[in-house]
């Protein structure tokens, strides 16, 4: 996650005093090998290591998050229960690996899921203008469940039947809302919500409501992990798109999209109707960003 500052201050003054840097366009990292690889570059710089780590995550957070529902849901009943996700570059192979491969959904469920250098040709950015094309097919009401990620998959954007748009204040406050849905929240309880100063006041609401400590926090995810650090927050948003728990010090749209699976599994309901019900609770927050 996000370096504190006073780490990121000390890093600012060793870069004052760097001499000399080495570039090494031939330096051949092998990736489909999961450990550490260490290069020696002519002996004029200490060897460093590359660590390389991939499935075993997986495992976890698929535990955190996903409860024994959907896995129920996707796999015993495809045809009530369908979902589609578009990314657009790192994340695609997790997508494909938990969605379709661990939890059942078709493999037609991951589009765009080939990491691509120029993304397919389309802009990774999980809004309704760069992911026209998902929000044109969940128009169609073939798919009950549409999420979109950008490049690194660290924010998401959820959809729902027929292209119902959830904004990323209201899809935080509905996570708030549902939060022990989440088998992680079952184990570790939870300790404070917080957003961003731009976010509007949806996850207020709830936090208002539940008794639980709400925190509002200047524009950069270092704030939030500042508050992890503290042990005061374990669940955040941000009005563009970025969602995450202190699970990690960092947004994660893969994280949010499985927390909205176990929310659907477990209400037995669409995402339209499971948002009308959080406003009719909670009432309705009008948010735009320009």
């Amino acid at each position: 996650g996000p370096a504190p500052e006073g780490i990121t201050d000390k890093i600012f003054q060793i870069s004052k005093k760097i001499e000399e840097y080495a570039i090494c366009p031939d330096l051949q990292v092998d990736l489909s090998t999961i450990g550490k690889q260490q290069f020696d570059l002519e002996n004029k710089f200490k060897p460093f290591t590359v660590n390389h780590t991939n499935w075993p995550k997986l495992g976890g957070l698929e535990a955190w998050v996903v409860s024994g529902l959907v896995q129920s849901c996707m796999r015993a009943q495809p045809d009530s229960f369908s979902s589609l996700c578009f990314a657009m570059a790192v994340v695609g192979p997790y997508v494909k690996k938990i969605l379709c491969e661990e939890l059942g959904a078709p493999a037609n469920s991951a589009v765009n899921c080939t990491p691509l250098e120029d993304f397919g040709g389309h802009h990774p950015d999980p809004n309704l203008t760069y992911a026209a094309d998902l929000v044109q097919t969940m128009k169609t009401g073939e798919y009950d469940f549409g999420a979109a990620f950008d490049g690194d998959g660290d924010r998401n954007m959820i959809l729902g039947k027929h292209g119902f748009f959830v904004n990323p204040s209201d899809s935080v406050a509905v996570i708030a809302a549902n939060i022990f849905s989440i088998p992680y929240f079952q184990q570790t309880g939870v300790r404070g919500f917080a957003r961003s100063m731009p976010t509007s006041g949806a996850l207020d609401r709830v936090a208002h409501a539940t008794k639980i400590a709400l925190y509002e926090t200047p524009t950069g995810w270092k704030f939030f992990g500042n508050l992890m650090d503290a042990n005061k927050l374990s669940l955040c948003g941000e009005e563009s798109f970025g969602t995450g728990s202190d699970h990690i010090r960092e947004k994660d749209g893969l994280w949010a999209v499985l927390a909205w699976l176990s929310i659907l599994a477990t209400r037995k309901q669409s995402v339209e109707d499971i948002m009308k019900d959080h406003w009719q609770k909670y009432g309705r927050n009008f948010f735009t960003r320009w």
